[in-house]
């Protein structure tokens, strides 16, 4: 592990969480850059029938490690596709993490999931093990973007996987719907964002495709074989769902998240942009604590063969320096509807506010700094002009 006794004495004095990386999924969609894969992809020793009792190696490591580690207060299973796994080894997984750690009272568990790859007994297993929240990843309600998307999952079986898991006990739902794919029109956007409000969730995520370089989709965008909106149609897109969230009751917490209130926002996410402390596990998972970063290797088959060997999956780490610590919060803490602290600026920085603000970029609420719709969709420009 790569930290320090100053790190280590940091440990209790921020909220901790646990992320939990599941590489595996049915199909590996083309815009995707996730460290993911499908089963025959992988080699020996990175099946998803050991993933389980590899990750709970890693989990028992850190907790030998992490010593002086508060109870986690926030557990997200990402990926991939968790629920590619059964249920069941999602909940031993978590059974780790509270012989290891302990769970806080109250302590939040979600499940990343797709429609398709749960049933109404594996949703029953996860919540009757401790999960307390599920995001399922819908994308869209029209059938031409989720093929683009090479999306699995049949929009209209949507439904009836939010009802299984309100049956099933979840506490909270999110939706993930992405916009500005190839071919998807203004109309194809609002249906979409009528299906998920339709839904009820608590939450709902809504992100711009972003082109990654290396992805099966960059490779057709730069053949000319598919073509993306342009940025006025894709801010046009943020405002109708800013507008329409709003109208249903979902109030904006983060550039890309909205929340029935408070207690629905994702506190998982919220610890990330807070830069608190959070173990990850699985492959090319990061981790953070005290100041301190560092992430796995990457290919499951590596994670599992040091695993079993006893050796650390660490790959590589870093100290983060006062700039880079100052510019991540500016970067992070910009995106929340809480605001940035104006104190914390330099005094170059909190001469710029001036200019945001002018400019409607942003409000000042208190001694905080809020970015409007507007300043949202350029809230890149308003960082640069914060951190420069």
């Amino acid at each position: 592990m790569p930290l320090t006794e100053r790190s280590l004495s940091t440990l209790g004095e921020r909220p901790f969480g646990v992320y939990v990386h599941v590489p595996f999924c049915s199909v590996r969609c083309g815009y995707c850059d996730f460290n993911t894969y499908t089963a025959d992809e992988l080699g020996e020793g990175a099946t998803r029938a050991s993933y389980a009792d590899t990750a709970i190696l890693e989990i028992e490591r850190a907790g030998r490690e992490l010593t002086g580690a508060p109870a986690v207060e926030t557990v997200f299973f990402g990926g991939g596709t968790p629920t590619q796994l059964p249920s069941a080894d999602l909940v031993r997984i978590l059974d780790a993490i509270r012989r290891t750690f302990g769970l806080a009272d109250g302590v939040e568990v979600t499940t990343e999931a797709n429609p398709d790859s749960v049933t109404p007994e594996s949703l029953a297993t996860l919540r009757a093990g401790g999960f307390t929240r599920i995001s399922y990843g819908v994308q869209s309600a029209a059938p031409h973007v989720l093929a683009t998307l090479e999306r699995t999952h049949d929009p209209a079986g949507v439904p009836q996987a939010v009802r299984w898991a309100r049956e099933a006990g979840f506490e909270q739902l999110s939706v993930d719907l992405i916009y500005g794919t190839p071919g998807e029109s203004i109309d194809d956007w609002r249906a979409s964002i009528e299906q998920a409000i339709a839904l009820e969730p608590d939450h709902i995520s809504a992100y711009a495709l972003i082109v990654e370089d290396g992805t099966a989709f960059a490779r057709k965008v730069r053949r000319g074989e598919v073509v993306m909106p342009d940025d006025d149609e894709t801010a046009d897109k943020y405002v109708i769902a800013d507008e329409l969230f709003a109208a249903a009751g979902l109030g904006w917490y983060e550039l890309s998240n909205w929340a029935v209130d408070d207690a629905a926002q994702c506190r998982h996410n919220v610890l990330y942009w807070h830069s608190d402390n959070w173990l990850g596990i699985g492959p090319g998972a990061h981790s953070h604590v005290g100041g301190e970063r560092w992430w796995n290797v990457k290919h499951p088959a590596a994670y599992a063969q040091r695993l079993t060997a006893g050796e650390s999956p660490r790959h590589d780490g870093e100290t983060i320096d006062a700039a880079t610590a100052r510019m991540e919060r500016i970067m992070l803490e910009t995106r929340l509807r809480t605001g940035l602290s104006v104190d914390s600026l330099t005094a170059d920085a909190r001469t710029s506010v001036h200019g945001v603000v002018a400019r409607g970029l942003a409000a000042l609420e208190g001694d905080r700094l809020v970015l409007t719709r507007t300043g949202r969709l350029l809230a890149d420009a308003v960082v640069r002009e914060l951190v420069e």
